[in-house]
């Protein structure tokens, strides 16, 4: 992702300093959103593999 709340000439016209945050705080959110949904598929593939782990001790 690319920050693009720093172009000033999108639109033709510079941009209000509320609205530059408003652009770059929505940026933002949708990297953490992004990240979180990663982390959340990480956290399920290493609690597999604790669980398949933790099967094979025991039967072993």
């Amino acid at each position: 992702m690319f920050p693009f709340w720093t172009n000033t000439c999108w639109g033709g016209e510079p941009i209000s300093r509320r609205s530059y945050q408003e652009r770059k705080l929505k940026f933002l959110q949708a990297m953490r959103d992004d990240l979180e949904t990663r982390l959340a598929g990480l956290n399920a593939a290493i609690e597999t593999i604790e669980r398949q782990l933790n099967r094979e001790d025991t039967a072993a």
